[in-house]
């Protein structure tokens, strides 16, 4: 008798399951990644040393970096790991004049994957991207365009604006793309006090994405904001090689429910950089990064590695001058 009581309840329990999982409606996925990397010469990962300067210049950049659990949704009982594994590079180019710069950043991803599930009435499928079979050639390519208002190259304050406009491609099932058009708008600060280089910004998201009833989804425009700083320490005997070495720390949040513990992404990142000082040429940047979510929301990861190659010259034409006046 208590065996066939058994296998009534959990027969009834399997079909209470299997009729919740038919009922669950399905998240459509969204552009999860939340780390936006720097124009091309732009100096620190995500913020910006407004140093443009010279005559006509320009710079390429490559950046690659790995996410671990960038998107785990619950609803205080389960867990789902929607997107455990997200690996990235981006190809950065720049063209600069005196304090403008006009650029385009095309990324690219790697890996993204996680597991399926169903949470909060809402069924969540994992993506599956990689280099094989499933990819996603380029997504959401950015243009941006930024410019220094107040201040020199290397003053205690540069005040800049700058804006980026998403160019939509992907898939929202790969949570790669929002699969419409968006943008950003920011205020952008800098400066070298001593030894001590600094930067930040502040800005918003212009996103027309709002799945926010779906458990970890997002919540239209969102608030950005970012800081970093570190000292400029000389390690060569010209003094032409630095090493800065700092934090960075960045996040956004739905401004639709400002600075909400559930609708805020806080990432912190400990990074360092080498690069070259010199006017006269080519420069070669070279950067390294890693950190951790510090508020797990919207594409803060539970930790992050990046790596950045940056070559710069901020006077193409000076540099080819000088060559050819040499004997």
């Amino acid at each position: 008798m208590r065996s066939s009581r058994a296998l009534a309840f959990a027969a009834f329990a399997t079909a209470v399951a299997v009729t919740m999982q038919a009922q669950a409606q399905q998240a459509q996925g969204f552009a999860l990644e939340r780390f936006y990397p720097s124009a091309p010469g732009g100096g620190w990962f995500v913020m910006d040393d407004l140093d443009m300067h010279g005559g006509l210049g320009g710079a390429l950049s490559l950046t690659a970096g790995y996410a671990h659990d960038p998107l785990v949704v619950t609803d205080g009982t389960q867990h789902v790991g929607v997107v455990a594994d997200q690996g990235f590079f981006d190809l950065g180019a720049a063209v600069t004049y005196d304090r403008y710069r006009l650029y385009l950043d095309l990324s690219s991803p790697l890996v993204i994957r996680g597991e399926s599930g169903t949470v909060g009435g809402y069924r969540f499928t994992a993506p599956s991207v990689d280099l094989g079979k499933n990819t996603d050639l380029i997504v959401d390519a950015r243009v941006g365009y930024d410019v220094r208002l107040w201040g020199g190259p290397t003053s205690p304050f540069r005040l800049g604006v700058g804006a980026q406009l998403f160019i939509p491609n992907g898939r929202r099932e790969d949570y790669d793309t929002d699969d419409t058009f968006r943008a950003m708008v920011r205020v952008l600060f800098a400066g070298n006090v001593g030894s001590i280089a600094y930067a930040g910004q502040i800005g918003e998201h212009i996103r027309a994405l709002d799945d926010s009833p779906a458990p970890g989804s997002p919540q239209g425009n969102e608030l950005l904001f970012g800081l970093a700083a570190g000292p400029r320490v000389p390690v060569s005997k010209d003094g032409n090689t630095v090493l800065v070495v700092g934090p960075e720390l960045y996040g956004a949040t739905a401004l639709q429910s400002f600075l909400g513990t559930t609708s805020t992404a806080l990432e912190g990142l400990l990074t360092g950089r080498l690069e070259g000082t010199r006017d006269d040429g080519p420069q070669i940047r070279v950067k390294l990064g890693t950190g951790a979510g510090l508020n797990q929301h919207f594409g803060a990861p539970e930790w992050r590695f990046v790596l950045g190659v940056e070559v710069f010259d901020h006077d193409l034409r000076g540099a080819r001058a000088g060559r050819a006046s040499q004997p």
